[in-house]
């Protein structure tokens, strides 16, 4: 899963960014609303960790501009500023969730989480198919009751595609979901992590629709 982290302090955004790699998601961070507005613009997130004390374009503008453009995707106000009225005016501005700093960053991963879910109309904490469940919340994966060990890219795109239950994924979502900016990916690199599921998963699993790419579920 790709987040956009939009943080204007060096320290804090960093120890977030690592705090959500940690946690399996690939992040793209910016330090500017004007650089958030592009980003949000020109690449699908799966959620957007947004600060409102931002250089060049408040992050209420940010957000009131996305919103004004349609995009539905969620995004969590982080910010300093902590009284009631700046709390309705995040909200009212499109925000789905509004967190203050100082903060917890379990807290965060878990808002996260419940952004992800309820954007995907999942009522359910953890993610499955037939007799395979993976846990967000733990980062673990289990088929028929048995623990199943992935490595953080199989994991990731596990995920991805189980978030995504039967519908058809392509190579190119499927790599812009694993990969932040500045990680490139080998030409055959999906194709290896799904060989790689496919045998700790069963072959079944992951279906191949030619010329489309991927699904979990098979449509039905």
């Amino acid at each position: 899963m790709r987040v956009l982290l939009v943080e204007d302090d060096a320290l804090l955004g960093d120890g977030i960014r690592a705090g959500l790699k940690l946690a399996d998601y690939a992040v793209d961070w910016v330090r500017d609303g004007e650089a958030a507005r592009l980003a949000l613009l020109d690449h699908d997130y799966d959620a957007c960790v947004l600060d409102l004390g931002l250089p060049k374009k408040d992050g209420l503008a940010v957000l009131r501009d996305l919103r004004a453009h349609g995009a539905t995707v969620p995004v969590l106000v982080l910010t300093a500023r902590d009284t009631a009225a700046d709390k309705i005016a995040g909200l009212d501005a499109g925000a789905d969730d509004y967190l203050t700093k100082p903060f917890d960053l379990g807290e965060l991963q878990a808002r996260i989480r419940a952004l992800l879910r309820r954007a995907k109309g999942a009522a359910q904490p953890t993610l499955g198919h037939g007799k395979l469940v993976l846990d967000p919340a733990g980062r673990s994966v289990t088929l028929a009751g048995e623990s199943v060990r992935l490595s953080a890219r199989e994991y990731a795109l596990l995920h991805d595609l189980l978030s995504h239950r039967n519908q058809v994924r392509t190579r190119a979502q499927l790599e812009e979901s694993l990969y932040a900016w500045g990680e490139e990916a080998e030409s055959n690199t999906v194709e290896v992590y799904i060989h790689h599921l496919r045998k700790k998963l069963g072959s079944e699993l992951i279906e191949t629709v030619r010329g489309f790419g991927y699904r979990i579920g098979g449509g039905t």
